[in-house]
């Protein structure tokens, strides 16, 4: 196995995190951003008003990208397991 190889596997998980991860934290960070325009307008400083309407976005969008990214997750693990034996020679 040469470097050129290891950094292509590693290259390849990482856009494949961020490829999965991607959508549900733009979801979190809008969420969070009209919460906090919300809370800057209406002058209210509770801290832990956030948590509970990011997490039921973020339930909502695992639920609708769920196939998204089980499908992406499985074609990478495919994809891996199919170069082991490249690997071993």
């Amino acid at each position: 196995m040469t470097d050129g190889e290891i950094i292509d596997l590693v290259r390849q998980a990482v856009y494949v995190i961020f490829i999965v991860a991607g959508p549900i934290l733009v979801i979190s960070i809008i969420v969070g951003l009209i919460i906090a325009i919300i809370q800057t307008t209406t002058s209210i400083q509770e801290q832990t008003l956030t948590f509970v309407p990011k997490i039921f976005a973020i339930l909502i969008a695992l639920a609708y990208f769920s196939y998204f990214i089980i499908a992406k997750l499985s074609d990478y693990t495919i994809a891996v397991f199919a170069y082991i034996p490249e690997l071993v020679r």
